[in-house]
């Protein structure tokens, strides 16, 4: 084996730490996978190019991907990337500050958690912020976790049908191997959460908590007045799945009086980048802070005065007692953690407050143009919304789909065979928003 500038291990190191294990070569390591996995071939990669040629294959190969004007929603959205963010992401304070175990030489990163803490907490209502987690659909998952170990003698978790699929799906599976039973609570035929099946359910008094989403699936704003109050009526805590960026204007978790807010960062500004990475938060109250998993950042004074950051919280039992843990991914997302902190810096309330206003205002431009094609209408037209919409189709909705992609446009995520879910942000001109309603015009 030949010295390696990245593998400094020699022949004598590897054939060293193989006696150690009672192996006699590296592929002993591999015995227990069964053979039909095996690759059984060498690598297909070229052979040595020159940085040019490497950047030239990836450039090739980058030029392959077809880019479609995105319409498609259901929990990540394209929204604008802002031109300041790449530059000051690549800071060496941020990019390069250590590990936040040690203060003194990772103020940088400690610095940006607190930032991030600091306006996630605002931003949802609530008086914690963690940093962070992995995406929306894990830190739900958490946020069940959190509710099932507050309660102490309850393992069952309600969650409404109109919270995203994807969600409700990997709660599932943490559910599954955590012996909690999660329990769907129908949705009505007017798209919103059955608060009727809900009491009922509350009612049963065996509850650990409820999860909901604002908004939800559909885009529609439910009223979840009252719910908070019902919840802790019967020892139930209440967390809420939103999406931040519609947070900017519309009721928060806090002001609902839920108990913990999750959700995926993704809407601030992070590219869809063919799914990730993203950024899941979780907030919470006061109270369940030592529920909370992941790491807390505060801020205090030095010895001579000067303000600095430091790792405020983190349980002993993410590292001594995995089994006693309330995480087993509590990861910080640090580079996406920052991103939202620099998006949420630049755009400040106003800013927040003017795309989510501009994709409303495209919506509603969108919509009436596709009514008045007679050949597709709103599912719930009395139903407030925000972000994105339902339309009941008189055409498949495949063949929508599919006539759109011809066409490079993605016009939504299919629900059913004619129900369509359409979003609409800031991204979107009259130009693009026009071919998606001829495109529905035309099948």
């Amino acid at each position: 084996m030949a010295y390696h500038h990245y593998f400094p291990h020699t022949d004598e190191d590897v054939a060293a730490m193989l006696a150690r294990c009672g192996m006699t070569s590296l592929d002993r390591l591999y015995d227990d996978i069964p053979e039909e996995l095996l690759l059984g071939r060498e690598y297909n990669l070229p052979a040595a190019k020159s940085e040019k040629e490497v950047r030239d294959l990836f450039a090739s190969l980058g030029a392959e991907n077809h880019t479609l004007t995105c319409f498609a929603g259901a929990g990540y959205y394209d929204h604008y990337t802002l031109a300041a963010i790449p530059s000051i992401l690549s800071r060496s304070e941020f990019l390069t500050a250590y590990t936040p175990y040690q203060p003194e030489i990772s103020q940088g990163t400690l610095q940006y958690i607190f930032e991030y803490q600091t306006m996630m907490a605002a931003l949802t209502g609530m008086e914690v912020s963690n940093a962070s987690m992995y995406d929306g659909a894990t830190a739900a998952a958490e946020a069940m976790l959190m509710m099932v170990a507050s309660s102490r003698k309850r393992n069952r978790v309600l969650v409404s049908a109109t919270v995203l699929p994807q969600v409700r799906a990997v709660m599932a599976t943490y559910a599954h191997y955590h012996g909690i039973v999660l329990d769907e609570v129908p949705a009505t035929e007017g798209g919103v959460t059955n608060r009727e099946a809900l009491s009922m359910m509350l009612a049963q008094g065996d509850v650990a908590g409820v999860l909901v989403s604002t908004p939800n699936r559909f885009g529609i704003l439910e009223d979840y007045t009252g719910l908070a109050d019902e919840a802790h009526s019967a020892k139930a805590l209440l967390a809420m799945y939103a999406n931040p960026s519609a947070l900017s204007v519309i009721k928060t978790p806090g002001e609902w009086d839920a108990d913990i807010a999750c959700g995926d960062a993704q809407p601030l500004g992070m590219p869809l980048n063919y799914g990730g990475p993203y950024l899941g938060f979780l907030c919470c109250k006061k109270a369940h802070i030592r529920k909370l998993p992941g790491r807390i950042v505060g801020a205090t004074v030095d010895g001579n005065g000067q303000r600095v950051f430091v790792l405020t919280l983190q349980a002993r039992e993410q590292h001594i007692r995995r089994e006693k843990a309330t995480s087993n991914i509590c990861s910080n997302q640090g580079l996406m953690a920052l991103f939202a902190t620099v998006y949420l810096s630049l755009m400040g309330p106003d800013g927040m407050r003017e795309i989510n206003e501009a994709g409303a205002a495209n919506g509603r431009w969108l919509l009436e143009r596709i009514e008045a094609t007679g050949k597709a209408r709103m599912a719930w037209p009395d139903a407030p919304w925000l972000n994105e919409f339902v339309l009941d189709t008189d055409a498949p909705v495949d063949d929508i789909i599919s006539g759109g992609i011809d066409r490079g446009v993605l016009p939504g995520v299919k629900i059913s065979d004619h129900r369509i879910l359409v979003a609409v942000t800031e991204m979107r001109t009259e130009t693009e928003m026009q071919s998606l309603v001829d495109i529905i015009a035309s099948i």
